[in-house]
């Protein structure tokens, strides 16, 4: 074995055993000119770890909420089947394609309206985009609330009160439209460089889900909840409408230019490139990942009650590492985009490469607390009310097998921005999706009889490492040219250490009466073990790593 010594940043360096010949993933004196994040991407990255972590916190109580209120039986397994509709109108139109298309449009206009150009390239756009956008999305809302049972009966033909999920179905439908202006004006404030209101969406849209049913659960049951997402995705758009408005709805008093006799430059002001062959790989790669949890709940519909919420809690607790794993690569997409766009290929290497490291820390990492402690995480969170014990046993077995497929779901959220920075339609990462897709379904067909639940788990778990895999051999010969050998060698160490964190914890979290002191002190414990075991392996330095994140906020330019 040669050993490589890396440098992820001023003054880290970062020893990384690769096989031969020797790949440098981030040379220790960084490349001329690589994209670096500044002040103000410092502090965004400050502020939406912050509002993420609380969003995540509230998400947790909704969760919680939910348990307490309705358990998991046939209610909640209606309730989330009409929860399918807001959790794919998220991924479409705020967190994967609106944002990915949007964010490019609105900074090309911003450069626009730097420049001089009149009228102000941004007001064309809104005024060009927004209007459309608000009348297709009701369209679609209305549309929805009309076939609802059509969708249910599609979704979730074996469901045991069909009836309860069309109600559902139909509260929930308006966050098509409001989901779509809350993604839309995300996009639109993010481009401006405005990351608070934007980071608190989640913050905003968790509170009027969880008040709407604490407020209502008596009168509605679970058509309270229901209402709380309709309520909370409200609540969305007005947290960022002010922001909005200030910052881009209102023209702004320009500078005169002295080169131009104190006028500034007179232009035709164009659109941004907003064209079918840009949006349709984006939208088909939303619409394959998402179409994973369609598939599951299709899948769970025939099993007995209980099944489609014992799956939901599962993955929403094992996902929560994939959530802060990404944090970075959220707001680094910019910095990588302009990196693409100006042709530094070895700044936007250097980034992408940096950050499928510090990302597969953090979700290995929470990986490992999963696996090894998922009966107590579970009993903590949920243990309560209407989640009888039972519950949390088959909760817990099932966030295990979920959990395989955690460093997948990161890698597949770390490895499309840089595809979809290319200035050119790329059709490659929905194709590894679509491949996925196609695997979770097949697998999970013939998974769901003889193993239910645990079966399309880890049908999920499989497709989507299938997709990462993928992504990461594809990335390197089409728009960013990383060193995938050493990239996965050193996945492939810190995998092996997280395993190891794991079994340790599995093993010992019995040995520790009650549920909250035994998690406690797994929170020691899988540390620990996961770096005692990177170091042995001499993969990434796992203080360096972490010494390297806060550099990112101290030693911003």
């Amino acid at each position: 074995m040669n050993e490589a010594t890396t440098g992820m940043g001023p003054g880290a360096d970062i020893r990384l055993t690769v096989p031969p010949p020797a790949v440098v993933l981030y040379p220790s004196k960084r490349p001329p000119g690589p994209p670096r994040l500044g002040r103000a991407l410092a502090r965004a990255a400050a502020v939406t770890a912050a509002l993420t972590v609380a969003g995540s916190l509230l998400g947790l109580v909704r969760d919680q909420t939910i348990a307490r209120l309705f358990g998991a039986g046939t209610d909640s397994d209606a309730f989330l089947i009409a929860w399918t509709v807001p959790e794919m109108a998220s991924t479409l139109l705020i967190e994967d394609a609106m944002a990915l298309v949007l964010v490019p449009a609105f900074s090309h206009a911003l450069a626009r309206r730097a420049a001089g150009d009149s009228p102000d390239p941004v007001r064309s756009l809104v005024s060009a985009t927004l209007p459309r956008l608000f009348m297709l999305l009701s369209c679609a809302a209305g549309a929805l609330i009309l076939g609802a049972q059509v969708v249910v009966e599609i979704l979730a033909p074996g469901l045991t009160r069909p009836q309860l999920a069309v109600n559902c179905t139909r509260l929930t439908a308006i966050t098509v439209l409001t989901f779509g202006i809350s993604g839309y004006i995300s996009a639109a404030l993010r481009a401006h460089r405005s990351f608070l209101p934007p980071a608190a969406i989640y913050v905003a849209y968790n509170v009027g889900i969880i008040v709407t049913m604490v407020l209502l659960h008596s009168l509605w049951g679970v058509r309270a909840a229901a209402a709380g997402v309709a309520a909370g995705s409200a609540l969305m758009v007005l947290v960022q409408l002010p922001a909005f408005v200030r910052h881009v709805a209102v023209k702004r008093r320009r500078r005169r230019s002295r080169r131009h006799g104190g006028r500034a430059p007179v232009r035709t002001a164009r659109p941004a490139l907003l064209g079918s062959g840009v949006l349709a790989p984006v939208i088909l790669f939303a619409v394959c990942r998402q179409s994973q949890v369609l598939i599951e709940r299709f899948l769970a519909s025939s099993l007995p009650a209980g099944a489609i919420s014992h799956l939901n809690y599962a993955q929403k607790v094992a996902q929560m590492p994939m959530v802060l794993s990404l944090m970075i690569c959220t707001v680094t997409f910019p910095v990588v985009a302009r990196a693409v766009a100006d042709g530094d290929e070895a700044g936007a290497r250097h980034r992408v490469e940096r950050d499928l490291v510090l990302a597969a820390v953090v979700v290995l990492l929470g990986t490992a607390l999963v696996v090894g402690y998922a009966p107590q995480v579970i009993e903590v969170l949920f243990q309560r009310g209407a989640f009888s014990a039972q519950d949390t046993a088959a909760t817990a077995s099932v966030m295990r097998v979920y959990a395989l497929g955690l460093l997948g779901h990161c890698l597949v959220g770390a490895l499309v921005r840089p595809f979809f920075s290319a200035s050119r339609p790329i059709w490659y990462p929905a194709a590894a999706m679509a491949a996925g897709l196609l695997i979770t379904t097949v697998a999970g067909a013939f998974a769901v009889h003889p193993w239910g639940v645990y079966g399309i788990a880890a049908a999920n778990a499989l497709g989507i490492t299938v997709t990462a895999l993928l992504l990461l051999s594809g990335l390197g010969s089409r728009v960013v040219p990383i060193h995938v050998r050493g990239v996965t060698a050193a996945l492939g160490r810190l995998t092996v250490a997280a395993v190891a964190a794991a079994a340790a914890g599995w093993l010992l979290a019995p040995l520790v009466p009650g549920p909250l002191l035994s998690l406690g002190l797994g929170c020691l414990l899988v540390p620990g073990v996961f770096a005692v075991s990177v170091l042995v392996l001499r993969g990434p330095n796992v203080a360096e790593l972490l010494d390297l994140t806060k550099q990112r906020f101290r030693h911003a330019r």
